[in-house]
């Protein structure tokens, strides 16, 4: 049923449950009292219907039809129209689910428009008609309690959102290759939440401060300064969250950069302590290829060779190896080879 509740109140008291809205509709003529609706997902007919009878603006019912829109306050001569957007945070997926409700405001009627499960109007209702007194401010009172409601229902989420980021600041310097997705999911969530919270301040200035249409009472100041202390506090909190997010994405860019250096440093060392040994191994190859050179050739058996018949052939056959080999390890210990 797209009609959630829909009551009748008579100096802050419900005297009336009507079947449908033409019974609202005359109920509120006859009684001069103030009709609240509520309305979850209601289709172009029926929000027709009360368009109709409290003479909304059409642009306002086509985007209460619509939804997704931003939060805003609108006048429409003595018609607020208000746009809010309540949220709820799931831990299990560290995700914050956003909903979006659309409120008329008139001399003698609130209309609300629900397009998700949040927020709990029935809590709402409840609490304005166990307060009779408060109640008869007329709707002003009762937009009040919808927007302490959704601030409320922030707190939670707000929560949420501070454990994620605690959660980030220890893993950021574990080494753990998903923080980098982590930290960019959560900022996303928080500029979306951030969007959601930030125009209640202008939104609530503007009720405190009224319109000639409509003039709060010193009483409903009061009470709506104290959603705009909440709601400023929130959102400096917010804030707060996105700059601890962004610092922590800058030192995780620093961090991946100072390992990747480091893996960098490691792999030249690696191939610079291979290259010595290189170096070694070529040099000693090399000053025993020298000897082994003479060897060979001197052992190849040949009768016609130089110096074969000579006294003093074969010591200095043995001098070259030698003279070699120590010519050869001194120019390599020269250019630190060896």
């Amino acid at each position: 049923m797209t009609i959630i509740d829909n009551a009748v109140y008579v100096d802050g008291v419900r005297t009336a449950d009507p079947e449908d809205l033409d019974e609202t509709y005359f109920l509120l003529r006859q009684r001069e009292g103030m009709a609240w609706i509520g309305l979850y997902r209601p289709d172009a007919e029926e929000l027709q219907s009360v368009a109709e009878e409290f003479d909304l603006s059409p642009l306002a019912v086509e985007d209460a039809l619509a939804g997704h829109q931003r939060a805003k306050l609108e006048h429409y001569g003595e018609c607020a129209f208000l746009v809010l957007r309540p949220a709820r945070y799931r831990d299990d997926l560290e995700k914050v689910d956003f909903g979006e409700i659309h409120v008329f405001v008139g001399a003698d009627y609130v209309v609300t428009v629900r397009h998700a499960e949040s927020p709990d109007l029935a809590k709402v209702r409840r609490r304005m008609e166990s307060m009779p007194e408060f109640l008869t401010l007329g709707p002003d009172a009762v937009l009040y309690a919808i927007l302490d409601q959704v601030v409320d229902e922030y707190e939670p989420v707000a929560a949420g959102l501070e454990n994620d980021v605690d959660e980030i600041e220890d893993d950021l310097f574990g080494a753990d290759p998903e923080v980098s997705r982590r930290i960019y999911e959560l900022s996303r969530q928080v500029i979306t939440f951030q969007r959601a919270t930030s125009p209640l301040v202008g939104i609530l200035q503007v009720l405190i401060a009224g319109t000639p249409e409509r003039e709060q009472s010193a009483e409903l100041r009061d009470h709506f300064r104290d959603v705009l202390d909440h709601a400023i506090r929130l959102n400096e909190r917010v804030a707060s969250f996105r700059a601890l997010l962004q610092n922590a994405l800058a030192v995780n860019a620093a961090l991946v950069a100072q390992r990747q250096n480091d893996e960098m440093r490691l792999l030249t060392e690696s191939s610079y302590a291979q290259n010595e040994q290189v170096k070694r191994i070529s040099s000693w190859a090399a000053i025993l290829f020298a000897p082994t050179l003479v060897a060979s050739i001197y052992g190849m058996n040949f009768h016609e060779m130089p110096e074969l018949t000579w006294l003093f052939g074969y010591p200095f056959a043995l001098g070259l190896m030698v003279v070699m080999g120590f010519v050869l390890f001194w120019t390599f210990k020269h250019n630190k080879w060896i």
